[in-house]
């Protein structure tokens, strides 16, 4: 396990470390008893890599998540974002990276029911530095026809694309995907899949998706399985498998 953790921060893939990981621990003490959500957690993750985080519920993939996106701090190591030492920051460098920095995708979508899609867009570019056009991104997720729709008139799958519209027109640094098939048929959340896997290859973002479903894994450049707060075994994927070749 340990040697698994340490070939991943060397890292022999094309990309070198951007988001790195060292001996990582999330601790909760309650009513005298400690545990410890995270423990000794250390990988990487490429620059422009798709990176499938996955384990069974409780394992600690969202405590990995929010500690990589600024919403939740660790108890000890070290977590960086090239050469940003984001375990480092204060409150206020946190807000600043969570607002221009990440963009979040959530398993529900969390779309402004009384806005349209366009401009649930383009709330989240008025908080950027240097964001994308709102309405050219909900054309990249094919929803150029439905902008001007409201939520309730969407489906599920056209609401998950205007959240990831949301989330990159921010032209964040990071895209973090919190199941974000969770809520979908298995055949819109190929689609929504195809979307994140197409955004990092063509707009050389990065994506970590964290998700429960082990099939998702043969879509990723990286696959970090994590089981009981520690990390498993990270492994890089030379050849990722199309999203309409996999099954599950």
């Amino acid at each position: 396990m340990k040697q698994n953790a340490e070939t991943a921060l060397t890292g022999e893939h094309s990309n070198a470390p951007y988001v790195v990981f060292e001996k990582v621990a999330k601790v909760y003490k309650t009513e005298g008893e400690t545990v410890y959500a995270l423990h000794d957690v250390s990988f990487s993750i490429g620059q422009g890599e798709v990176c499938v985080i996955v384990g069974q519920s409780g394992a600690g993939k969202t405590t990995l998540l929010n500690i990589l996106g600024g919403m939740d701090t660790l108890t000890s190591g070290k977590v960086s974002l090239g050469s940003e030492e984001i375990s480092a920051y204060s409150k206020r460098q946190l807000t600043r990276y969570r607002r221009e920095d990440v963009g979040f995708v959530f398993q529900f979508y969390n779309l402004i029911p009384n806005l349209t899609a366009l401009e649930n867009v383009e709330m989240a570019t008025e908080l950027a530095k240097t964001p994308f056009s709102a309405a050219e991104t909900l054309k990249d997720v094919g929803l150029e026809d439905r902008m001007n729709n409201f939520p309730a008139q969407l489906s599920g799958g056209e609401q998950q694309r205007v959240a990831i519209a949301r989330a990159l027109a921010k032209n964040p640094k990071l895209l973090l995907c919190d199941e974000p098939t969770g809520a979908l048929d298995d055949s819109t959340g190929k689609q929504v899949l195809k979307l994140l896997s197409d955004l990092s290859r063509e707009k050389g973002k990065t994506v970590v998706i964290i998700t429960h479903n082990s099939a998702i894994t043969e879509m990723a450049d990286r696959i970090v399985r994590v089981k009981s707060g520690t990390i498993v075994s990270v492994q890089t994927n030379e050849h990722p498998k199309p999203i309409e070749e996999i099954e599950w």
